[in-house]
Formats: C-alpha cells, sequence, structure tokens
C-alpha cells in the first residue's frame, strides 16, 4: 500500500497511465509556498581522479545524461485530472530538457563552510517547478575554503518532490547512479526512450468518473479495518509514556518560509560501539539518544526545556521486497520517546531502547499500511480541504501535537561509491517541513561515515552552529558515560 496504483489499458485506445497514490498525493496537497514538499540529499564528492583532480561540469552533465534510463523520475511529470476530481498521474514529458534540471552553481568565494550551508538552505527552500519533471541538481563548485574538503571537490544539491519518492527510493537511486570503481563506465548505456502520448481529457474524466463509486466502499473498508486496532493500540503507551502530549515547543508552531541546516559527521564504528552499552540497543536507538540529548542541551540553554519528554516521528518502510525498485511512497510512522527528560546519557540510551521496542509493538498492532490506506481512500477534493483547514493559523496553533521533531535514518550502501572517477565521501540528507513540526533529523551513511543532518526554519533555529554544537556536545557525553559503565563492568 501506498506504492502508485497502475489503471488497466483503458477507453479509446489510450495507453495505461500510473497514477499517483494517496500519500504522493497527501505530499502535493502539502505543498505551500512556505512548506516545499521536496527531499534532498546532498552528495559530497573527493576530487575526481578521471580529470586531474580538476572539477569538470561536462563530465557530470554527460553523467546524468547516461542515468536518465536509471529511473522513471527523471523524465516524467504530473498530468492533472480536470478540475481535481483524482489524483494526478504521472506522464513522460515530450519536452524533457536535461539542461533545465542539471546546472552549474558555483560558490561565490570565499566559499566557507558556512557559505556552503547557507546556499544548501537557500536550494533547499526553493519548490520544484510542478510543470516539469519533479527534480533538480544543483552541481555545486568552489568548495576549496569549505572544512575538511580537498580542493577540486565537488557537491551534487539532487532535489526529489515528496510525491515522487521516499527515503528507501531516494537510496535506490542514489546507488543506481554509481559504480563501485572509479573507471567504471556501465552507466553509459543507449537509450531508446520515447515519450508517452498524452490522454484526452473525456479519458481523464471517465477515469475520474469510476473511481469516485469505489472510493467510498476502500474508505468503508480502510476505516473498519482500522478502528479495532485504533482501539487495541489506545490501550498501550509507547515507553511509559502518554500517547497524546499536550505541550508544544519552539519547532510546534507555524514554519515560515527560509530554510537553515547543518549536519554532525561520526564514525559509524564509533556508533556501533555505543550500543553495546545496553543489551539489545540499536544503531538507531544510539542516534535517537544523541538527538534527544542535543535537544535537551538546545532547549536548556533557552530555558524551554519541559518537563516531559519530547517524541520523535521515525518513518517506517512499508514498501514490499518485490516493489523495492518502486517510485512514489510505502512509509509509515511509529513515535519514539526521545526521553529529553533524563540527564544521564546512558540511561537515556536505555529508555529510548524501551521506547523504541514499544512503538514499534504499537505499530504493529495499529497496522503500518493504515497511513496509507486511508489516504488512498480519501477524495482528493476533500484531502485539500481538509489540510488546508488543519493548516490555517488559527486552527494549527490549537491542533494537539503528535510530534516534536522527526528523526528519519535511512541507510546507504556501506562501500565506496564513485562518479565519473570521483569518490562518494559524504551524504547528507535535508527533509521538508510542515506547520506544527518545524525540525527534521535525516540520519545518512555511506561507507564508514555517518551523518545527521537537520533542516528547520530559520525563526525556529536561529542558530544552526549551536544547535550542531550542542548534538556534538551529546555524542561525546555518551561516549564517556559509555567508556566510564565499560571500565566500572571490568574492575
Amino acid at each position: 500500500m501506498g506504492a502508485n496504483c497502475v489503471l488497466p489499458a483503458s477507453i479509446n485506445g489510450e495507453s495505461a497511465l500510473e497514477q499517483l497514490g494517496g500519500l504522493d498525493n497527501l505530499f502535493l496537497q502539502a505543498e505551500s509556498d512556505r512548506t516545499p514538499m521536496h527531499v534532498t540529499a546532498v552528495l559530497v564528492y573527493n576530487p575526481p581522479t578521471s580529470s586531474a583532480g580538476q572539477f569538470d561540469f561536462d563530465a557530470v552533465y554527460r553523467h546524468f545524461e547516461n542515468c536518465l534510463t536509471k529511473s522513471r523520475i527523471f523524465r516524467r511529470k504530473l498530468l492533472n485530472a480536470p478540475f481535481g476530481a483524482d489524483k494526478p498521474y504521472w506522464i513522460e514529458d515530450e519536452d524533457f530538457d536535461l539542461g533545465q534540471h542539471v546546472v552549474h552553481d558555483e560558490l561565490a568565494a570565499p566559499g566557507t563552510t558556512r557559505d556552503f550551508w547557507k546556499r544548501v538552505s537557500e536550494l533547499h527552500g526553493i519548490a520544484l517547478d510542478r510543470s516539469r519533471p519533479l527534480w533538480s541538481a544543483n552541481v555545486v563548485s568552489g568548495l576549496d575554503n569549505v572544512e575538511d574538503l580537498a580542493p577540486g571537490s565537488f557537491a551534487i544539491v539532487l532535489k526529489v518532490h515528496h510525491a515522487a519518492i521516499d527515503g528507501v527510493s531516494a537510496s535506490e537511486i542514489i546507488g543506481a547512479m554509481h559504480s563501485l570503481r572509479p573507471d567504471d563506465t556501465s552507466n553509459d548505456a543507449a537509450d531508446d526512450w520515447q515519450p508517452e502520448k498524452a490522454p484526452g481529457k473525456m479519458g481523464l474524466m471517465w477515469r475520474s468518473y469510476l473511481n469516485s463509486f469505489t472510493r467510498p466502499t476502500e474508505l468503508m473498508q480502510s476505516v473498519s479495518k482500522l478502528m479495532p486496532a485504533i482501539r487495541k493500540a489506545s490501550k498501550k503507551s509507547v515507553g511509559g509514556l502518554a500517547l497524546r502530549q499536550k505541550f508544544k515547543t519552539r519547532f510546534n508552531q507555524r514554519v515560515s518560509a527560509e530554510r537553515v541546516t547543518n549536519a554532525l559527521r561520526i564514525d559509524l564504528d564509533q556508533i556501533r560501539k555505543l550500543r553495546k552499552c545496553v543489551d539489545g540497543a540499536t544503531v538507531n536507538d544510539v542516534v535517537v539518544s544523541i538527538v534527544g540529548g542535543g535537544l535537551r542541551r538546545y532547549l536548556a540553554a533557552k530555558d524551554e526545556l519541559p518537563e516531559e519528554s519530547m517524541v520523535a516521528g521515525a518513518p517506517i518502510n512499508t514498501r514490499d521486497s518485490a516493489d523495492s525498485a518502486s517510485t512514489g511512497n510505502a512509509v509509515s510512522m511509529m513515535r519514539i520517546p526521545l526521553r529529553t527528560d533524563i540527564a544521564d546519557p546512558v540511561a537515556r540510551l536505555a529508555a529510548v531502547h524501551t521506547g523504541s521496542q514499544s512503538s514499534k509493538r504499537f505499530a504493529k498492532t495499529a497496522g503500518v499500511h493504515s497511513m496509507s490506506d486511508i489516504a488512498d481512500s480519501l477524495s482528493p477534493g476533500w484531502l485539500a480541504l481538509g489540510i488546508r483547514a488543519l493548516t490555517a493559523e488559527k486552527v494549527s496553533d490549537r491542533v494537539p501535537t503528535p510530534l516534536h521533531t522527526v528523526v528519519s535514518n535511512v541507510p546507504g550502501p556501506p562501500v565506496d561509491l564513485f562518479l565519473r572517477g570521483a569518490r562518494l565521501r559524504l551524504v547528507l540528507g535535508l527533509g521538508p517541513l510542515i506547520d506544527q513540526v518545524g525540525l527534521f533529523h535525516a540520519v545518512t551513511s555511506v561507507g564508514g561515515s555517518m551523518a545527521i543532518t537537520f533542516t528547520s526554519c530559520a525563526s525556529m533555529l536561529p542558530d544552526p552552529e549551536f544547535y550542531r554544537q550542542c548534538l556534538l556536545d551529546a555524542f561525546e557525553s555518551l561516549c564517556t558515560a559509555a567508556a566510564s559503565a565499560a571500565q566500572g563492568d571490568s574492575d
């Protein structure tokens, strides 16, 4: 569920069309000037060996040309149903122009680390053009003065609309864009692509008409399946905490349009060692406890630390193995206590692990497909009206906050990847913000390096460098506490 729905070959001899799933359409409807709904991957590369260590935009552009066959996302655009009566469809763009999507973006001198993050934040805050395929790639050079990067390094800021992709499919596309050897040219495949013929309006109206008859029945079936699970799950708590938190933080209000971002890089082996200090703890538990510690420090410095634990939303992959190469969204969401109410780092990790296990049991009881089932069954018109009502300023401020931030963990490949001789050194992820959830953490990895990248708006997080320091302090405190605990056990 949640994957795109393919309609059968249709009336009047038109070809089959792939329609957006309910969650895909939800991300379209939730978009506004303040809340662009795309995900961004910042891919940072070492200097390429294939051009004597010199950045070569033409080579990167040609690489994108050769990768167009790797995913349908690159050349598909939206085809709206007449009068918005149904969910949109995907159709090949007969006027596709790669030059409108891949551009050279040289960082203005002096090109410092702060300049880099400012440019990434600016790019992430710009919405994609819905009249074209929903992606863009800014190839950023001029990084010679960025901390820890060698001269000749470059980055690709790859943006893809959330209607077209989720974290798992994004990771698969990034993998398909790269090779395992610096000199590998297997991406140079023949391209025999031909655009689709757009269907007529009458055909689309007939499809919408037919879908309108089945939708109420589907909604009743989804609700009837969901209600017993909700009643059963509502009797549970998550990690000893009530399911509904009534308090809000500075990140739980109406978001502004200006984005800020930064990242904390950590050696993946260190994270794996830290999880051993609590029996059964996972890498994700360690990351969540670091985020909890960072938020505790940040909000305490602002004299805004709540007495109760904050709660994070964690996306769950619901994609079947048979659909592993699908585009669109196949996700649900579980809620994990961050245990910002616990000062001791190891005790916080233990409590996060307990809460995470409880959350997984809760999600299993409620059904991981529930969100996508409901979204698929809703009328697009009613869905749009509901989102506009919930995001209205006077309403959204009164709606209880289901979660305080998002922590999305998308593991990357454990091996080195290359693009035209340039080794992929770092993968950073930036997620979308919505009203009431104005802080997003994306956890990504490549090779032996992990990054916790956070995105917020400038009005909520005016000092991203300080929040990064809070995350670093939380990580180092956990390292110190874990080492002390291990020493105590050995004694």
